[in-house]
């Protein structure tokens, strides 16, 4: 039932709305339900959506006196008749309540909270705080698909956020105060601060914590490099534990989609089960993808010197690897050869060029030496 894997719980206590409406639902032998209501869920999960609205106190799941013409099984496939429908709030009172929000609240875990720190809102420029709202939107969207806007706060909230906030700020929790009275409010007192220049990497062990802040930071200036070490720093001032970790590809943080609202969904990701990889590539554009190409191309090229000309040369095959791995392109492959100056040659090609020259020890390295004009003709952008 549901898109992602779920580990035992002693690893993962967070359940999705949805999961626990399902679970309510097969308890009472509910197969299918059906509406009353044009306003009825759609997208991958309607039974998260209508977990989520019954949570929200808009509407309930009732018993008919005469059965629907048609209802979705708990897999959201539409399937035939259903004695059980979704009314909104003006209906309920006259039908027998099956399911309410309050029975679903009720069995929903009180962590993981997905925290967003403003502390260093005023540090932005007009632009980067548009940047931010925007940011935190998206980051609410994520939540709501895939686990409980009311598990998601935003600390530091300010008047200024409040008036370019997108943000439905009365569906999440919108804090005021610092983030370390939040945190003794819900008598947590250790934390994962998810920041990039953290020693060590963010491990299943790590995601038993109860809270896990994302810095409200964009830097589209250049000039707030440790700014996330920082709230950590004042975390630990007030008392708060706070577990540093970063989230790495293949152990660098080049290529990891760096905006709160894809951190957001990576963390949720790997709290449901996903391995690190899996879940940055989830979410990784073929733009992230080309910061990591432009850093792995290099590592296997090959240095020619053909006839007095130095040609950088990396093998064609390398594209269908590294594909594995990164959400590239072609497009994006040959881009990145042009910006560095590098040729891709087929593997056999190389091996025929390597037969014909020398290895000689330079400066940077080394490279292969070929005196034969006519082997430059091999060397050609694909």
């Amino acid at each position: 039932m549901g898109r992602f894997k779920k580990v035992p719980s002693s690893l993962c206590p967070m359940k999705k709305p949805g999961d626990v409406l399902r679970e309510i639902l097969q308890e009472k032998g509910i197969k299918s339900v059906g509406t009353l209501s044009r306003k009825w869920p759609s997208g991958r999960d309607i039974y998260q959506e209508l977990a989520l609205l019954l949570l929200e106190g808009d509407g309930a799941i009732v018993e008919l006196r005469e059965e629907t013409a048609e209802s979705w099984d708990l897999n959201g496939k539409k399937v035939g008749p259903s004695k059980y429908a979704y009314v909104r709030p003006c209906f309920v009172e006259k039908f027998k309540v099956i399911v309410d929000g309050s029975e679903i609240a009720k069995r929903l875990p009180d962590y993981p909270w997905i925290i967003v720190d403003l502390t260093f809102w005023n540090r932005h420029i007009p632009k980067e705080k548009d940047k931010v709202a925007l940011q935190l939107r998206e980051t609410y969207a994520v939540v709501r698909r895939m686990y409980y806007p009311r598990r998601f706060a935003i600390t530091w909230v300010n008047e200024e956020f409040k008036k370019k906030n997108k943000v439905p700020l009365e569906k999440v929790v919108s804090y005021e105060g610092s983030t370390a009275d939040f945190l003794r409010e819900k008598g947590i007192n250790r934390v994962v601060l998810l920041d990039p220049n953290a020693e060590e990497v963010l491990s299943r062990e790590d995601l038993q914590e109860r809270a896990f802040i994302i810095g409200g930071i964009v830097d589209m200036k250049g000039d707030k490099k440790g700014t996330t070490a920082k709230i950590g720093e004042v975390l630990e001032k007030e008392g708060i534990d706070v577990l540093r970790r970063k989230i790495v590809l293949r152990g660098d943080i080049v290529g990891v989609p760096d905006r709160i609202n894809h951190i957001a969904e990576i963390l949720l990701r790997m709290l449901y089960g996903e391995d690190m990889e899996k879940a940055i590539l989830a979410v990784q554009a073929p733009t992230h993808a080309r910061w990591r190409l432009r850093k792995e191309i290099p590592k296997r090229k090959i240095r020619y010197l053909i006839d007095g000309k130095l040609y950088l040369v990396v093998e064609k095959e390398l594209y269908d690897e590294l594909k594995q791995w990164l959400n590239i392109r072609w497009e994006d492959f040959v881009k990145v050869l042009r910006e560095t100056g590098m040729v891709a040659l087929e593997r056999r090609r190389i091996h025929h060029l390597n037969k014909i020259s020398v290895f000689r020890f330079d400066k940077s390295g080394g490279k292969r030496v070929i005196l034969l004009k006519r082997a430059a003709l091999l060397c050609y952008n694909c």
